[in-house]
């Protein structure tokens, strides 16, 4: 199975950074791997600090749960099938838009996140990320 790696996690960084320089945006773009650790995380210049945190959950919660992080809008709130979920894992996990699984073969190896902007911002950066990936695996 592939394994996310450092080189791997700069080039998805590299391409959704582009992505946000397009829109003029600066943004955080955070890569975890497989069991959610941390690879890469890069801030653009000029991006809000609390970005940090919510770029790293967004690609925590991706591979916690196996979806991207948009999917759990809807399910989360009051009334909800999955209310309450962003109070469970010490508050790590995000139900926005931003955070994407990255995945091989069938298998997720990693995810992104995004953070910065608007939530449709997040996302469009963070699809450049997956279509980055996607490529480079064709390789």
């Amino acid at each position: 199975m592939m394994e996310m790696t450092l080189d791997l996690a700069k080039k998805i960084i590299e391409a959704a950074e582009q992505e946000s320089k397009s829109l003029g945006i600066a943004m955080v773009i955070a890569i975890v791997n497989k069991g959610g650790n941390l690879v890469a995380v890069h801030r653009m210049d000029d991006a809000w600090l609390a970005s940090i945190e919510i770029a790293q959950n967004k690609a925590w919660t991706s591979v916690a749960l196996k979806t991207a992080t948009a999917n759990l809008a809807d399910a989360t709130v009051p009334s909800a099938e999955l209310y309450g979920l962003t109070t469970t894992n010490g508050g790590k996990i995000i139900v926005f838009g931003g955070g994407i699984p990255l995945e091989s073969d069938g298998e997720i190896i990693g995810a992104i996140g995004v953070s910065g902007s608007a939530v449709p911002n997040d996302v469009k950066v963070a699809e450049a990320g997956v279509e980055a990936f996607a490529n480079l695996i064709k390789k």
